[in-house]
């Protein structure tokens, strides 16, 4: 019996027979006979010897810890964790685990709940098909007041349908310095194949993004195992959250600054196309950025100031307008929006930096998109930032696999992620 555990949580539920040979005396019988000759052949196969780890009682256990099984003369058959309530296997608070080749060792994919008792059922069997089963519990550190990481906002939110170059941005509310662990608790799956990784643009802020744009009309799930893992010193998640988004068609438009149109593409082919006018770029602010962009919100009957940006109202390039529809693709003020004063559209740039469209154009542009359809510009000489917007398509894909804390892609048809969320306490 396995050192730590109590005789009451080990049950064998195996059946050794004892066959007894009856000789038939028609002479003399030797002493070997009495002895019921050679019985090398009868000796029981040895059970198998299951080790649970943490320890049956340990208490205070770190929630990074992984749960591990191991077989002795054996292999294992089954394990299942449970918290103070079974969790739906197929929900993100479930613990799963994986088996070695040999099926001799089992360990927790995620981290534990702080301030929980789970409770380990191991089942294993012997060579000669004996099953024995052990019982383990222990419980976690419960986190600490004021040092406990929670999910303060995600983008997409659930049962949203989004375009093919929507990535996926998660805030914390707490400074994340074991960046690794916590990109490692964050899987992403989806229907269709996809490469993807995770790069930080704060100690707060988490992107996703794929090699390629999403193929279209997909589920996507991002489950996110935060419950025990540690962010920082002493700091841990508490709670496990699951995002489900859809991808919804492929749209994406193209806009070149040398013929002031743009063209709308779905599924490769064109569907539209509209006179527009970039920026006139007689100063940096007043010049359209080129790269790829992604539409970032929905907006209409709103107002257009530069005053918000220091332009004073007597300036003769001040302008305060309303109007009717408009949708951003940058931090940086950049709208394609409805600007019908403007008569140079798809002749000349003439505007502070956006992308001016007839009200019509507007309207079908507003009532057509969906967060993270790609508008790609080309032409201008001021490029889009990556940290601009939702411009993260800016940053090349070597370099966005380079800037992840683990440093590897992610293929999101397989199960779990790269790197290990169990940090420090890893075996």
């Amino acid at each position: 019996m396995s050192p730590g555990f109590s005789p009451r949580a080990l049950r064998s539920a195996g059946v050794v027979c004892v066959v007894a040979v009856l000789a038939v005396a028609t002479g003399c019988t030797s002493d070997a006979d009495l002895a019921g000759g050679d019985t090398a052949g009868s000796q029981p196969a040895e059970p198998v010897e299951l080790t649970i780890a943490p320890q049956d009682g340990a208490s205070e256990v770190a929630p990074d810890t992984p749960i591990t099984v191991t077989a002795d003369n054996g292999t294992i058959s089954d394990v299942t964790v449970t918290g103070p309530e079974e969790a739906d296997p197929d929900s993100v608070d479930a613990i799963t685990g994986t088996l070695s080749e040999d099926e001799t060792e089992w360990t927790s994919d995620w981290t534990l709940t702080p301030g929980t008792e789970f409770t380990v059922t191991a089942t294993g069997e012997s060579e000669a098909g004996e099953t024995t089963e052990v019982v383990s519990s222990f419980s976690t550190l419960t986190a600490t007041e004021g040092k406990r990481l929670e999910l303060k906002a995600n983008t997409p939110v659930s049962d949203t349908e989004v375009g093919v170059g929507m990535p996926v941005m998660v805030e914390f509310d707490y400074p994340v310095q074991n960046k690794a662990a916590v990109e490692a608790a964050m899987e992403v799956t989806s229907e269709k194949p996809a490469q993807g990784a995770w790069n930080w643009f704060s100690d707060k802020r988490l992107v996703f993004r794929t090699k390629e744009y999403w193929e279209p009309f997909q589920k996507v799930t991002v489950d996110m195992h935060l419950a025990g893992v540690e962010a920082a010193d002493g700091v841990y998640g508490i709670e496990n959250h699951r995002l489900e988004f859809t991808v919804g068609r492929s749209q994406i438009s193209n806009i070149d600054e040398d013929n002031s149109h743009m063209t709308v593409e779905r599924g490769g082919q064109q569907v539209k196309e509209f006179p527009v006018s970039l920026g006139r770029a007689t100063t940096h602010e007043y010049t359209t950025t080129s790269g790829t962009h992604l539409t970032m919100s929905r907006e209409t009957d709103f107002r257009m100031s530069n005053g918000t940006l220091g332009v004073p109202e007597d300036d003769p390039e001040y302008y305060d307008i309303e109007v009717d529809y408009g949708v951003r693709i940058s931090w940086s003020g950049e709208y394609l929006h409805s600007m019908p004063s403007n008569n140079q559209l798809g002749e000349a740039n003439t505007s502070h930096g956006c992308i001016n469209m007839s009200l019509e154009g507007a309207r079908w542009f507003y009532q057509n998109t969906l967060l993270g359809d790609p508008v790609v510009i080309t032409g201008t000489d001021r490029i889009l930032p990556v940290e601009n917007g939702w411009g993260y398509w800016q940053r090349s894909w070597e370099d966005w696999v380079a800037n992840s804390a683990v440093g590897e892609a992610d293929d999101t048809t397989q199960p779990g992620t790269p790197g290990s969320p169990h940090g420090g306490n890893a075996a």
